[in-house]
């Protein structure tokens, strides 16, 4: 077997590892969060976690649009690269519990993204999320970590190889902001979200079933 064609079948192999159940849990907990106006963090613990981070408080914030019901989704910016000389910069695994510091509050949800076990950025904001009484959710790899004991829910992938893990989380992230821009309006008998240039976003298939 090539190696794309390997590549591919650890993707298969490991979206078909996602307990929907987990999913299921974690969409109600951001409806609960919307109904009561609460907040929704995402953070990354890389560059692409932290780009599916934003990926998801996008949709989600889109699914917003003409709503009476509105999302309050941030994602939670990576700031770790910037230059250690400069003024007021944070140590890398203080960046994200500083943030939340300025803003969580009691009965907010904290969302930490990670392949890596090791996750000292998202367990430092995880541990202070717990100890003021937030909801929390991990997305980790096969052997979680320290840090995703802190969460209410763990959705894990079911694989050893980090890129992987990786694209799955994209993936996570997509199923649940799908939810909520295609499978919940149609629910509802609303219409279609729109793109910036005004076009409606036409629902994929499993949704008109």
């Amino acid at each position: 077997m090539n190696f794309p064609a390997r590549y591919k079948a650890d993707i298969v192999s490991a979206v078909e590892s996602i307990d929907l159940e987990k999913i299921v849990e974690a969409i109600e907990l951001f409806k609960h969060a919307r109904a009561r106006r609460r907040n929704i963090f995402v953070g990354g613990g890389t560059r692409s976690a932290a780009a599916a981070a934003r990926i998801l408080c996008d949709m989600i914030t889109r699914a917003s649009f003409e709503r009476p019901a509105r999302f309050r989704a941030f994602a939670l910016e990576d700031r770790a690269s910037e230059p250690e000389s400069q003024e007021g910069t944070v140590t890398s695994e203080k960046v994200f519990v500083e943030e939340l510091k300025n803003f969580v509050e009691s009965g907010d949800v904290v969302v930490g993204i990670s392949a890596s076990e090791n996750a000292p950025a998202i367990l430092r904001a995880f541990e202070y999320a717990a100890s003021i009484g937030c909801k929390i959710v991990a997305f980790t790899g096969l052997e979680g970590g320290k840090w995703a004991a802190f969460a209410n829910i763990v959705i894990p992938v079911g694989s050893t190889h980090f890129w992987t893990v990786e694209d799955t989380h994209l993936i996570i992230c997509h199923m649940i902001g799908s939810y909520f821009l295609e499978g919940e309006r149609l629910a509802l008998g609303s219409r279609p979200p729109v793109t910036a240039s005004g076009s409606e976003i036409q629902p994929s298939e499993p949704w008109r079933q």
